[in-house]
């Protein structure tokens, strides 16, 4: 008796336990889905606060270059299909530079697809990269799919909805000029056939063999003829005379890298490019969407050709760590964390920043054209962090900020109504703004959806003092991404929209 009496004490404490586990479990399901709904309608709160009158004249907005067809398909029931049987025992970054052949692509594909990052790499084998895309039109028709591409007519297209009146340098075939909106101005030629980016996209716990995705991502291909030459840039520059921007946009130079080209072209063409930004007047904002690079000549180039002409960067944190480590270092660097910490990533904006600063100082008496950086955004899975100069031109960095982290969410989730109960909390109530001791924590909740802060940068030999103000908004992030590439153009032409 005193057994049974002991085992159905132990039942009664089991159905106990299960049934309070179960409670709280619901609480704290509960209580994410109304902090949730508290971050939501403070971000739309902010959002609202952006709407034009009919009497503001729309901004213009310029932006090159190029354009491509994406085929967009799964990533790992492609791999699964037609290399089921070559998973690579370990990752590897491989010929990360450029692919050659099958296993190239096989080791180079797990290594970021494992780490959760966003890729974009150069298929030099033109005939490999014919036949996969032969595999991949044959693949289930509702899991393949076409869109328009490229960093410069995406951007655009984003502008356009947010109410600007646009400009788009870019080459096109009679097939894609259609999927533009009739009312952005194209410069640039009609081509007969467009490049096409083979976009491998996923989903966070996807798995490949022993591999698993922590993050939804993609991992882009291309074997680009035409992007690579920024043939649009003497048409774009042509129309700017009569267009008058009031922000021009440089993207898309992505396409040059591991390019093979006769000696002295690339530098030729980058020449162009910066003869274009240092042309515009000074009411003119420049800006200049990073991507991924690997090719550490290129970002050279860029350093001196393109960083030193515009006023704002754009990027996600796999290429703000790469261009920190090129400014302070001279190298670059491979997948960083997919998530990192948002004190982490203020502290790596505050080194480009200020070094981007102190190559101004030194390059301002000899090249009075050069521009003072006066504006970075950072775009991760989980929040916006924008920088912005006190007192300069860029205006809103909070409502920008919040309207990024909106974009960001409508643009993956492929709704432009958003479900909380669909939303994945990523972002802790509060966060520190430096990874220093001490440092200064903000919250983010009902009172303050978008934290924004001021404080003094120094630098120079001089210990110069500038003012920056800095906003984070947390990204509502979708428990089902339903298209990732694009992603970061689309954020990051809203957020830019805001602060004109």
């Amino acid at each position: 008796m005193t057994a049974l009496r002991y085992m159905g004490w132990l039942t009664g404490c089991s159905v106990l336990t299960a049934f309070v586990s179960i409670i709280w479990q619901a609480f704290l399901s509960l209580q994410s889905l109304n902090r949730t709904t508290v971050l939501l309608s403070g971000l739309l709160a902010i959002e609202s606060g952006l709407k034009r009158t009919a009497l503001e004249p729309a901004p213009r907005v310029a932006i090159g270059y190029g354009a491509c067809t994406d085929l967009q398909i799964n990533a790992t029931e492609f791999l699964d299909r037609f290399y089921g049987r070559r998973i690579p025992v370990a990752a590897s970054a491989g010929s990360r530079e450029i692919l050659h052949n099958e296993d190239e692509l096989l080791q180079s594909f797990a290594y970021y697809f494992q780490n959760g990052a966003a890729a974009e790499r150069v298929m030099a084998n033109g005939t490999l990269f014919k036949q996969l895309l032969g595999y991949a039109k044959v693949m289930d028709k509702e899991t393949l799919q076409w869109y328009m591409g490229g960093n410069a007519p995406l951007m655009a297209v984003r502008f356009f909805m947010e109410g600007a009146d646009v400009l788009l340098g870019a080459h096109m075939s009679r097939k894609l000029r259609p999927l533009l909106p009739k009312e952005i101005r194209l410069a640039g030629d009609e081509i007969p056939d467009d490049d096409i980016h083979l976009i491998l996209e996923y989903q966070a716990g996807d798995t490949w063999g022993s591999y698993v995705a922590p993050r939804a991502n993609r991992y882009i291909l291309h074997n680009d003829r035409n992007n690579p030459h920024l043939r649009a840039v003497e048409q774009l520059t042509l129309a700017l005379k009569e267009y008058h921007p009031q922000l021009l946009v440089v993207s898309g130079l992505q396409m040059m890298d591991m390019f093979s080209f006769n000696p002295g072209e690339r530098e030729e063409r980058l020449l162009q490019v910066q003869r274009q930004l240092t042309s515009q007047p000074n009411d003119t904002l420049n800006h200049f969407e990073m991507a991924s690079y690997v090719e550490l000549r290129l970002l050279q180039q860029l350093r001196q050709f393109v960083l030193p002409y515009v006023d704002s960067l754009g990027m996600n944190e796999q290429e703000l760590a790469n261009l920190q480590q090129v400014l302070s270092h001279g190298r670059t660097t491979l997948a960083t964390d997919w998530n990192p910490r948002i004190a982490h990533t203020l502290d790596l904006m505050r080194q480009v920043f200020i070094s981007l600063l102190e190559e101004h100082e030194e390059r301002r008496s000899r090249d009075p054209e050069s521009r003072r950086i006066s504006r970075i955004h950072v775009h991760t899975l989980a929040y916006q962090a924008i920088l912005t100069t006190a007192g300069s031109k860029w205006k809103n960095t909070r409502a920008a900020a919040a309207k990024a982290a909106l974009t960001a969410h409508r643009y993956v989730c492929k709704s432009q109504f958003i479900n909380p109960e669909a939303v994945q909390q990523v972002l802790d109530d509060s966060f520190a703004t430096s990874a220093q001791a001490d440092a200064p924590r903000m919250r983010i909740g009902a009172a303050s959806p978008v934290p924004c802060w001021r404080e003094y940068i120094e630098f120079g030999k001089q210990r110069q003092r500038l003012e920056v103000e800095i906003c984070v908004a947390p990204v509502l992030v979708c428990r089902e991404a339903r298209k990732t590439a694009g992603a970061g153009d689309n954020i990051s032409a809203s957020g830019l929209a805001a602060q004109l």
